[in-house]
């Protein structure tokens, strides 16, 4: 099953309502998506906590690592540019972390607080190869926009 954005937006809208906290926005959000897809292996945030440095938040899926510096990975790609990457290959991203061996392809969208400032990532990872495409991302902006956009 792939997901549904319009549903998903809407569900997620509704159960975030009204809600102002931070974590308890990326719990819901984390685990709404995470169950709306079949290609979705790990689904979870990253919080800015530190200058240049990103630390778990909340998840769906195994263990994720815990501290990743915008300098490394795909998570702090993103951080680093404000720009969403998406990765066919994990193996041939330079600089690649490998938190789990299952991953195959990652998408991971910056998300912005009203203010623009970088609040964190959102890491969606697959065991499927090129499993992310462009749509995938603008829907997924939409929605991280619609939830942290107002905070």
């Amino acid at each position: 099953m792939q997901a549904d954005y319009a549903t998903l937006s809407r569900t997620i809208a509704s159960l975030t309502e009204g809600e102002s906290d931070i974590v308890a926005l990326m719990a819901t959000v984390a685990c709404e998506v995470h169950h709306a897809d079949d290609r979705f292996d790990w689904t979870g945030f990253y919080r800015v906590t530190g200058p240049e440095m990103l630390k778990i938040g909340p998840y769906q899926g195994g263990h994720g690592c815990l501290v990743i510096p915008f300098s490394r990975g795909v998570c702090g790609a993103a951080a680093r540019t404000g720009a969403i990457q998406i990765v066919p290959d994990v193996e041939a991203f330079p600089g690649h972390i490998a938190c789990a061996s299952s991953t195959r392809s990652e998408i991971v969208l910056p998300v912005f607080g009203k203010d623009g400032r970088l609040i964190g990532v959102f890491d969606i990872d697959s065991d499927r190869p090129d499993a992310f495409t462009e749509a995938d991302g603008a829907a997924l902006a939409a929605i991280l926009a619609s939830v942290f956009g107002r905070l």
